[in-house]
């Protein structure tokens, strides 16, 4: 009798589980596998961000980066449909890596031509130029209502949810933080700098990149966003620069922006501060009508 009690008791347990199983994998197969967890780092951020890329619908336009274009925050941009695939302490080569291993493109892609002196990140390229076989099959209940919950209380902000406060901060004067200390040792750190055998790879590798996602009907801008004026002549700026221009010396290459460089403050000497951010963001919004053109 005990013995076909445990069997009668292992039986219902193989049933349970195997229900189990068959439930969360219609759950996948019903709510797939894109809800995330809240972000905690700056890494997090840039996951997440490439994990909404890799899942949802492709945008019209795909910003890729540093983290000077990572200070460029989706919010700040009224047009719709924009990405920012920007890595905060990476390389925009990742970025655009990523983009032209995806089955479908985006209708144009910005990328920051500032800092090519460092290697692109060969795991994240691997991790989001997977196909989705290579996803979980089965839902992963408690995470994923723990998850929904979460990106329910902390939902990303739109442009219209911000535009009251970013005209705000307009309005305001420009900083007067002392950045003295920090522009200082910036500059340090670009004139140690010597990016020549990095940057000439890396260029070679955006100009194949950007034949092959041209080649299937997107379009790739170039861009330049500003230096606070010292480490606008630093070692690593003006040899990156003199070789992204010798490699595409075209006008029409080049994303084309206007602001004016009095209304703008880099906090640490290399990166924009938010109001500064927002200025620059706008003058890429007006820009972008022309680009995308009607659909």
């Amino acid at each position: 009798m005990e013995r076909i009690s445990a069997v009668r008791w292992f039986a219902k347990c193989a049933v349970s589980a195997a229900l189990l199983l068959l439930g969360c994998g219609l759950a996948t197969a019903w709510f797939g596998n894109g809800l995330q967890v809240p972000t905690t780092t700056t890494r997090d951020g840039t996951l997440i961000t490439l994990n909404r890329y890799a899942k949802e619908p492709i945008p019209d336009i795909v910003l890729v980066g540093s983290s000077l274009t990572f200070r460029l925050k989706e919010e700040y941009f009224a047009t719709p449909r924009l990405r920012n695939l920007a890595l905060a302490g990476g390389s925009a080569v990742t970025g655009l890596e990523i983009v032209a291993n995806q089955p479908r493109f985006p209708r144009l892609v910005l990328i920051e031509a500032n800092v090519l002196s460092r290697e692109p990140d060969a795991a994240l390229v691997e991790r989001y130029s997977r196909s989705s076989d290579a996803e979980p099959l089965f839902f992963r209940p408690v995470r994923t209502a723990v998850a929904a919950y979460e990106n329910w209380l902390h939902a990303p902000l739109t442009h219209p949810q911000v535009s009251s406060a970013l005209d705000q901060l307009l309005k305001q004067p420009p900083s007067d933080f002392d950045n003295r200390v920090y522009a200082d040792r910036a500059l340090q750190q670009f004139n140690a700098q010597d990016p020549t055998a990095v940057a000439l790879a890396n260029v070679s590798r955006v100009e194949q990149l950007i034949a092959s996602i041209e080649a299937r009907g997107s379009r790739a801008l170039l861009i330049e966003l500003p230096y606070s004026e010292p480490l606008e002549d630093s070692r690593l700026a003006k040899i990156t620069r003199e070789i992204v221009h010798a490699k595409f010396p075209a006008p029409d290459r080049w994303l084309p922006i206007e602001y004016s460089r009095n209304d703008l403050r880099w906090a640490d000497g290399v990166h924009l501060d938010e109001r500064s951010a927002v200025i620059v963001s706008q003058s890429i919004d007006r820009v972008l009508p022309s680009l995308l053109g009607p659909r």
